[in-house]
């Protein structure tokens, strides 16, 4: 559990925040559709992501009594990702899930792939997204301090590295710095890229299922 502008938040294996006071899920950088926008670029790359981010979305969903999910930035990859497949599959799930809020704080690559089709039901906003159970947490995309809130962002795909030698593992993190937060990509095709560690953060691997803090 941290604190995040006055917002208690609960990190969890899935790569995401659970804003139970709000009964919001929080996720960074799905890049739903990216998969297809490399096969569009004739990259082989592994097929059925979107379902693997939605089935991820689902595991979330069955654990936590949620009424929104916030995506903070990169819900979409590319302009490639209007596929037709891609969007009839997000589409379907929303469907089923017509009563959960849907907002997104865009991001770059939303800025390149446009919002999602109105058959999503997402509303869309620019960062920062404050909501008045917290006006002091700042939901962005882009991980920059802000004077008046606490920033809670997406962007980078934090990771670290443990272990030495061949047993050293690259993990997907949670960086909570003083001012500023990063959440893991949540997305199932995704990069990662090391942190660098200052005094006073905080750092959170996720692996076996769980949330480990580290010294």
């Amino acid at each position: 559990m941290i604190e995040a502008g006055s917002a208690r938040l609960q990190l969890l294996a899935g790569k995401a925040a659970w804003w139970a006071a709000e009964r919001t899920l929080l996720l960074a950088d799905a890049h739903i559709g990216k998969a297809v926008s490399y096969r569009k670029l004739g990259v082989p790359v592994p097929e059925a992501t979107t379902g693997g981010n939605l089935d991820a979305i689902d595991a979330l969903l069955a654990a936590h009594d949620a009424k929104r999910i916030v995506f903070l930035g990169d819900l979409l990859h590319s302009r490639h990702s209007h596929d037709r497949a891609t969007l009839h599959a997000f589409a379907a799930w929303r469907e089923q899930r017509s009563q959960l809020e849907l907002m997104l704080v865009r991001g770059n690559h939303d800025d390149r792939a446009g919002d999602p089709p109105p058959s999503w039901g997402v509303h869309c906003v620019g960062e920062p997204l404050t909501l008045p159970a917290a006006p002091q947490l700042a939901l962005c995309h882009h991980p920059h301090a802000r004077a008046s809130a606490y920033v809670l962002a997406g962007h980078l795909h934090p990771c670290i590295t443990v272990g030495r030698g061949i047993d050293r593992l690259r993990l997907p993190c949670f960086h909570i710095g003083q001012h500023v937060g990063v959440l893991p990509a949540f997305g199932a095709f995704t990069g990662m890229h090391p942190i660098e560690r200052t005094d006073g953060d905080r750092v959170f691997v996720v692996a076996d299922n769980a949330v480990h803090e580290l010294p």
